[in-house]
């Protein structure tokens, strides 16, 4: 057994697989970071329910989704039965630190999670601004995120902000739990038409790929109802192994490469400093902004 097993309670499979051959990275080394930042994962992911994206062949295969609880997860791992339209589904509820090495272990590189925790799964407790810039450039991210921000300045709401890991950014406003999901939505989807009104040739809220014309989409759509988006400190699958890291306002620098914060070097960067320490005591109201975007 491996120190990383003893360490984690658990039984890990071919844990020198190269997930990321091209960087010599294994499966163990994942497994690892995902036990070893924990305790910064631990308050984005407690109680919240997790969507699967299982690559059972690192960079190397295909990856699927499953939101169903899968074999070989530790018997006594958390789950919250969710009903849906279609049907019910056993979410698997992060919050143990043994959850994430175990689905590391089959394969889940990136971490999706709800916005919304097992108890009051349609009363999110952030609002989240996803933006895809269709030039796959961080930089057009990073201009739009300081657009975003500009507005929720004026709303008076506070914000933060992380690389997405990929190309992309995400802009996160911690709230207090209360709105239903469809009027968290709806928040992100005013919010996005005025600035796409306001800035026409930088962004857009036009959701076809064909319309984008080269702009940064606004995508509101991960604060709606089990819609996911991808966690602070989540690695992602890509080359080098980037992690989605949260970043100070003054960080967002055009010149940032989404692979500049990996799975190598962002412990020893969150032991410094991590600008989202203390995103949770700064939940407030999202009543007077979403009633001020209404009028917009």
């Amino acid at each position: 057994m491996t120190s990383a097993a003893r360490r984690t309670a658990v039984r890990i499979s071919n844990p020198d697989k190269l997930y990321w051959p091209d960087d010599g990275i294994t499966k163990l080394d994942l497994i690892r970071y995902y036990h070893d930042v924990f305790p910064w994962l631990r308050a984005f992911v407690r109680d919240r329910l997790l969507s699967l994206e299982r690559c059972p062949d690192g960079m190397r295969g295909d990856c699927f989704y499953q939101k169903e609880k899968p074999n070989g997860l530790p018997p006594d791992t958390p789950t919250s039965l969710v009903e849906h339209a279609t049907g019910a589904t056993n979410y698997v509820v992060g919050g143990r630190r043994e959850t994430q090495p175990a689905l590391a272990n089959l394969g889940c590189i990136a971490l999706h999670v709800w916005g919304s925790r097992k108890d009051a799964p349609r009363q999110p407790d952030w609002v989240c601004f996803d933006l895809d810039p269709q030039s796959g450039s961080l930089a057009d991210a990073a201009r739009a995120a300081l657009r975003v921000k500009q507005a929720l300045d004026a709303l008076e709401l506070t914000s933060f902000v992380k690389t997405s890991g990929a190309r992309g950014a995400h802009v996160f406003v911690p709230i207090r739990v209360g709105p239903d999901t469809d009027d968290v939505k709806g928040f992100a989807v005013a919010l996005g038409a005025h600035l796409a009104r306001a800035y026409p040739d930088e962004l857009t809220d036009e959701a076809r790929t064909a319309g984008r014309r080269g702009r940064v989409y606004l995508d509101p759509f991960r604060n709606g109802f089990g819609q996911t988006v991808v966690s602070p400190y989540s690695v992602r699958r890509r080359p080098r192994a980037p992690v989605s890291m949260p970043l100070d306002w003054s960080e967002l620098d055009p010149a940032l490469d989404p692979a500049d914060f990996h799975i190598g070097n962002a412990l020893a960067r969150l032991e410094q400093a991590d600008p989202w320490r203390d995103f949770f005591a700064h939940r407030q109201s999202l009543g007077p902004a979403l009633r001020a975007v209404r009028s917009l």
